[in-house]
């Protein structure tokens, strides 16, 4: 059945808004059902006069209509937009800030298998603050078709992947911390490609984020390793390569933890030590 352009479409069957009955006229030409018996008159309600500022056909404009009592309308919050993170602001005295409580986002620098995600996830779980746990192999997997595998082989498609992942990434750490959430992002990244790694992040994220490195010996990193699965697993020669790389961070002025002999919990106490003197302090980066 076709209608008028522009025509109001009919009430769903059953259904009848005020004075729709009597408003809809049907496109020229189409049937029109018998009009029901008609019911005996109302008495006229009293003519009421229209707010001030206001015409007779509805409220003003950019003012809400009135809603009857015990009807159940559905809203929206309206959330702060997402700006880059600042710095964190100075002490105002000379206690280091408490890192449980303050409103941070963190990145978490380190290898394959040096337990980011593990201690990433326990550090976001105990805060005394909301706080998210972002991870970006797990927004990166959130391509299903076309995924580009790394292990497969480097090429454009997976770079464009991990670039895009790190964007959106980045994109949501600032719009938890406009809505005073917490955020703590891990990623691999390497010292010797400073553009695509640190200076990506703080261009997504922001000047305020603080990057720390978790770094373990390389046996430890290989035994854990070991026990990963799918394509999160690398190889032995991988995996001592890239941990390779990452001694880099040494002498650069991040804060190195090293959790050869720490378990998570430790090592999430360890966390909060380094982020609130890292708070108190920025390092250059």
């Amino acid at each position: 059945m076709h209608y008028a352009v522009g025509a109001p479409l009919p009430p769903p069957h059953g259904q009848a808004s005020p004075g729709a009955a009597m408003n809809w006229t049907p496109h020229p030409g189409q049937h029109t059902p018998p009009a029901p018996p008609s019911a005996p008159a109302a008495p006229p309600a009293p003519a009421q006069q229209p707010a001030s500022g206001q015409g007779g056909h509805g409220p003003a404009h950019g003012q809400a209509p009135t809603v009857p009592h015990g009807t159940d309308i559905t809203g929206h919050v309206q959330l702060p937009p997402g700006a880059p993170v600042p710095l964190p602001s100075p002490p105002t005295d000379t206690t280091a800030p408490d890192a449980a409580h303050a409103a941070v986002a963190v990145l978490l620098i380190g290898p394959a298998g040096a337990g980011k995600t593990s201690v990433a996830r326990h550090w976001a779980d105990t805060r005394r603050v909301p706080t998210a746990h972002i991870s970006l192999d797990d927004v990166r997997e959130w391509v299903r078709s076309g995924f580009a595998d790394p292990q497969a082989g480097w090429n454009d498609h997976s770079e464009a992947q991990y670039r895009l992942a790190r964007r959106t990434c980045g994109f949501a750490a600032r719009n938890f911390l406009a809505n005073g959430i917490s955020c703590i992002l891990d990623d691999a990244v390497f010292p010797d490609r400073p553009v695509i790694g640190l200076g990506g992040w703080k261009r997504h994220v922001g000047p305020g984020l603080l990057p720390i490195v978790l770094l373990p010996g390389l046996e430890i990193v290989l035994e854990r390793n070991a026990r990963r699965s799918g394509n999160r697993r690398l190889s032995d020669e991988e995996v001592a390569r890239i941990h390779g790389r990452m001694a880099g961070w040494y002498g650069s002025g991040l804060p190195i933890i090293d959790n050869s002999q720490h378990d998570v919990a430790t090592t999430v106490r360890v966390l909060d030590d380094v982020v609130a003197r890292s708070i108190a302090s920025p390092p250059n980066w």
